[in-house]
């Protein structure tokens, strides 16, 4: 995980004016990121195929939890990054509210 924390000072304005908060991730994050989630793609349509193949429910529940767990550790990267970047610069901005959405978030990752 020993990813540098990139910034997630960008901010954007949607059709109607209102603020899009951005993230800003280093080229090598992104490429990690990236990475990642096409082998837990690849995961998936291996799942698929086990299925489509009749496979042994037991060997396909296997590999889902393989498939979740490398998913959850893209999450785990994102979450760090977002912790030491973006909660840290609200924070310092005075945006103390950030607490309450990162505690949201972190009860929908752990659902």
């Amino acid at each position: 995980m020993g990813q540098q924390a990139d910034s997630c000072h960008g901010v954007d304005l949607d059709k109607n004016g209102r603020p899009v908060r951005k993230s800003h991730h280093s080229e090598e994050m992104k490429g990690n990121l990236i990475s990642r989630l096409n082998r837990v793609e690849g995961q998936i349509r291996g799942i698929k195929g086990l299925i489509e193949k009749d496979t042994y429910c037991d060997d396909v529940l296997t590999q889902i939890a393989a498939a979740q767990s490398a998913l959850n550790s893209v999450g785990k990267l994102l979450l760090e990054g977002h912790m030491k970047s973006c909660i840290v610069e609200r924070i310092q901005a005075g945006e103390h509210e950030v607490v309450d959405e990162l505690l949201v978030t972190v009860r929908k990752l752990m659902k």
